[in-house]
């Protein structure tokens, strides 16, 4: 029985957590309502392209209410949806590998490695964002043509990475930069050589980094619009963004926004799964720099 009351006794004695004040209830409530609106505010325009696309005379054939046949006519579109959407996934993934690799080797070597002009050569590869993409696209069109490349995916690629090669190096450097030496110099103890160093140890510790790099090239890539209205001159290498803007039909040039609105809802669905998939190494992504080890 005593062992008992003086348990009970200390449980009477334990303190009670503190309750939130009326501040912070507050400040907790103007938080969650101000991004509650921030996330209406931003899917809005999604949530209305997706109900437009299905919604109407011409999405249900003339008979009012609901129906798919926007989808039907952006399908049978032109040379057809697949091959834009083809097209556009090829460009997208090409432009993602050669951004990862010229990037990730880059970025290594600006960390890691002295030699002459080094920072010279970061800070020109950083200047290409000084430069308007659209004022440089005649001489890049010259150069395609001069190659042999014009009219090409593999064109459109190559340029989608030379405008996404700043923010990329900028990224895997500071990524690099942050990985502990120490991880290095081990390998190298254990007989490695620089780039099998990077290739079984660093590229684990900046994985992150890596997502983020080629999330934003594919994001980049897969919704660009000039390059490949400027560099490709065959409907069937056309890529959706050109297919969408095209999508006219009826007298007059008039729009077909039904059409148009299921080939936005198209469009953004990939990149909607790609961000909810890869949205924690994305964050993590962005913060790999910001504390070097």
């Amino acid at each position: 029985m005593t062992v008992l009351s003086a348990g009970r006794a200390r449980g009477a004695e334990a303190p009670h957590p503190a309750r939130p004040g009326r501040g912070a209830r507050i400040r907790s409530a103007t938080y969650y309502g101000t991004t509650s609106a921030l996330a209406v505010l931003f899917l809005s325009p999604l949530v209305w392209s997706l109900f437009s696309s299905v919604h109407g005379p011409r999405a249900s054939g003339g008979a009012g209410g609901y129906g798919v046949d926007n989808y039907r006519r952006l399908i049978e579109y032109g040379e057809g949806l697949a091959v834009y959407a083809v097209n556009s996934t090829v460009i997208s993934v090409l432009t993602v590998a050669g951004t990862l690799v010229v990037t990730v080797l880059g970025g290594y070597a600006f960390a890691r490695f002295q030699f002459p002009g080094k920072d010279l050569l970061f800070l020109g590869a950083l200047a290409i964002l000084m430069i308007p993409h659209p004022t440089i696209l005649i001489p890049l069109y010259e150069i395609l043509r001069t190659v042999g490349l014009q009219n090409s995916l593999v064109g459109v690629a190559l340029v989608m990475v030379m405008f996404q090669l700043p923010f990329s190096l900028f990224m895997m450097r500071n990524a690099f930069e942050s990985v502990p030496r120490e991880l290095e110099e081990a390998a190298l103890l254990d007989g490695c050589t620089s780039l099998t160093a990077l290739l079984r140890i660093l590229l684990r510790a900046v994985t992150p980094a890596m997502i983020t790099v080629g999330l934003f090239a594919f994001l980049a890539s897969w919704n660009e619009f000039i390059a490949p209205l400027i560099f490709l001159s065959e409907g069937s290498k056309f890529t959706l963004p050109v297919a969408l803007v095209s999508l006219r039909s009826g007298e007059l040039g008039a729009i077909d926004l039904g059409a148009l609105q299921a080939g936005i809802v198209v469009t953004a669905i990939p990149c909607l799964l790609l961000f909810l998939l890869l949205q924690r190494y994305y964050v993590r992504g962005f913060t790999a720099g910001a504390v070097r080890g």
